[in-house]
């Protein structure tokens, strides 16, 4: 089995770590870097539990290969502390069992930063790239709005 070692900016963090050329980025982070907060779901792209922010956009990191981020800023939950929408999700009460709620965080995350003036239609089309199979949309979408001061 051959074997890589890059160099990954994580929440800020400089990491030399050692991959496979098929290494997703979702299993490097949860398996070499002890980061569990982007969590393994259908793992083909389709629900999003997996979200992280590469150069401030979400990706799905099951679709993303670790080789593939060298040289990019990588964000997961774990290197959002304290951040506006984290806590409209409380407030809002936002999420159920808690499962997909990391990667929605990081999506909305990204949504408020690349379009600050999002309309209803714009926050509705990046919701769409998440699955919540326990909760509906609408209580997210506020807190979305509370954090663009949309109310």
């Amino acid at each position: 089995m051959k074997t890589h070692t890059i160099v990954l900016n994580v929440n800020r963090e400089i990491h030399m770590v050692t991959v496979r050329s098929a290494d997703t980025l979702l299993y490097v982070l949860r398996s070499k870097l002890g980061l569990t907060g982007a969590k393994p779901g259908c793992l083909n792209g389709d629900c999003g539990a997996c979200t992280v922010n590469v150069d401030g956009w979400p990706m799905k990191s099951c679709l993303m290969l670790a080789v593939e981020a060298v040289g990019k800023k990588i964000t997961t939950i774990e290197g959002l502390k304290d951040t506006p929408i984290q806590q409209a999700f409380v407030e809002n009460f936002a999420f159920q069992c808690g499962y997909c709620t990391p990667g929605f965080i990081m999506n909305c995350h990204s949504l408020i930063e690349q379009h600050p003036d999002a309309d209803d239609e714009k926050i509705r089309e990046w919701l769409e790239s998440n699955i919540c199979r326990c909760t509906g949309y609408e209580e997210i979408k506020n807190a979305i709005k509370s954090v663009l001061n949309k109310d």
